[in-house]
C-alpha cells in the first residue's frame, strides 16, 4: 500500500480500536479488522473499493457490545484478488472467514451487494450462523439499477476523479453536505482512500464482477430456505436500492423491515446513531440497552 493511502486508511480507523491482521482464507490473503469481545458480529461491506473501513463511524460503539470481525472482500480494500468472484467463490471464502474468526455462530450484518450474496450463504449454510441482518440489498426482490446510477458508476469506474466521486456520492446519500459535515476530515480521508483503490486494475475487475453477481435476484425458493432469524434494514430515501425492494421481500417472506428516516444507501455513515439504535435492538434485543 502506498504511504499516502496508508495514511488515509489509518485516519479512517482512528479511535475505533480495531486491530488489523491477515488471514489466508480459501487460498486468498484477506485483510481482517477485529475489535471487542463477546458474541461475534461480522460486518460485510457493500460494493465499494475501500472495503470494510467504511464501517468506522459505528465501530467504536459496536465493539463495546460484541466481538467484531470486519473483513475486506477479496479484491477490495487491502485483500488480494481472486481470479473470478462469483457466488461459489464468495461462499467458500465466507465460510473460511467464519471458521477462522468465530468460536460460536456469528450474526451477519450484510450491506448492499454483499447482502445479496450473504442471503445465498445463509440459505445453504445457515447452521453456521446465529442471525442475519440484510441491509439495503438489491437481490432480495425485483430490482433494476437506475439509469442515472449506472451512468455515475461507469464514469467513476473509468475515471475515479474527485468530481466523479462526488457525483456518485450524491446517489449514495440523502444529504451529502450534512453527512460530510459530521466529520470533514474523516469524509475526506474516506473519499481519497476509495479513489486510490478504485484506480487499481484488480479492484476495477472485482467491482465489475461484484456488481454483476450482487444485483441478481435471489430466487424465492432460496430465500424460503433461510431458517435463521433474518431482518431487513433500509434507508427510507435509498436511491441505489429503493425501499420498495425491501418492502416486497418483507411482505412476501415475512421478514421484519426496519427503516431509517432521512437516510440514503449508507445510514451507518449518514445517520450512525439511528443505525446503531435500530441495529442493536434488532440483533440483540435488550429492553434496558442504551445507545449514545
Amino acid at each position: 500500500m502506498a504511504p499516502q493511502a496508508a495514511g488515509k486508511r489509518a485516519r479512517l480507523l482512528q479511535g475505533t480500536g480495531l486491530a488489523g491482521r491477515r488471514e489466508r482464507l480459501a487460498g486468498t490473503s484477506t485483510a481482517i479488522l477485529e475489535a471487542g469481545s463477546g458474541s461475534p458480529l461480522i460486518l460485510l461491506h457493500g460494493g465499494i473499493e475501500c472495503g470494510g473501513v467504511y464501517w468506522a463511524p459505528v465501530i467504536a460503539h459496536l465493539a463495546e457490545q460484541r466481538g467484531l470481525v470486519v473483513p475486506d472482500l477479496p479484491g477490495l480494500g487491502e485483500s488480494e484478488p481472486v481470479p473470478r468472484l462469483d457466488a461459489d467463490t464468495f461462499a467458500n471464502w465466507l465460510g473460511a472467514l467464519v471458521s477462522a474468526t468465530c468460536e460460536e455462530p456469528p450474526t451477519f450484518v450484510a450491506h448492499s451487494l454483499l447482502g445479496s450474496l450473504a442471503v445465498r450463504f445463509a440459505a445453504e449454510r445457515g447452521d453456521s450462523l446465529r442471525g442475519l441482518l440484510v441491509y439495503g440489498a438489491p437481490g432480495v426482490g425485483p430490482y433494476r439499477m437506475p439509469a442515472g446510477l449506472v451512468y455515475a458508476a461507469i464514469r467513476f469506474g473509468l475515471r475515479p476523479s474527485r468530481r466523479n466521486s462526488e457525483r456518485f456520492d450524491r446517489w449514495a446519500f440523502f444529504d451529502l453536505e450534512q453527512a460530510r459535515g459530521r466529520d470533514t476530515g474523516w469524509f475526506e480521508a474516506w473519499s481519497s482512500y476509495t479513489m486510490s483503490r478504485a484506480r487499481i486494475p484488480h479492484v476495477k475487475r472485482t467491482m465489475r464482477q461484484l456488481i454483476s453477481q450482487g444485483r441478481k435476484r435471489v430466487p424465492d425458493g432460496v430465500l424460503d430456505r433461510i431458517e435463521i432469524p433474518t431482518t431487513l434494514m433500509w434507508g427510507r430515501h435509498d436511491r441505489f436500492v429503493p425501499l420498495a425492494v425491501g418492502e416486497h421481500a418483507g411482505k412476501r417472506i415475512g421478514w421484519p423491515l426496519r427503516v431509517i428516516d432521512r437516510a440514503g444507501h449508507v445510514p451507518h455513515i449518514e445517520r450512525p446513531e439511528s443505525f446503531l439504535r435500530i441495529m442493536l435492538k434488532t440483533i440483540d434485543p435488550q429492553p434496558n440497552r442504551r445507545v449514545a
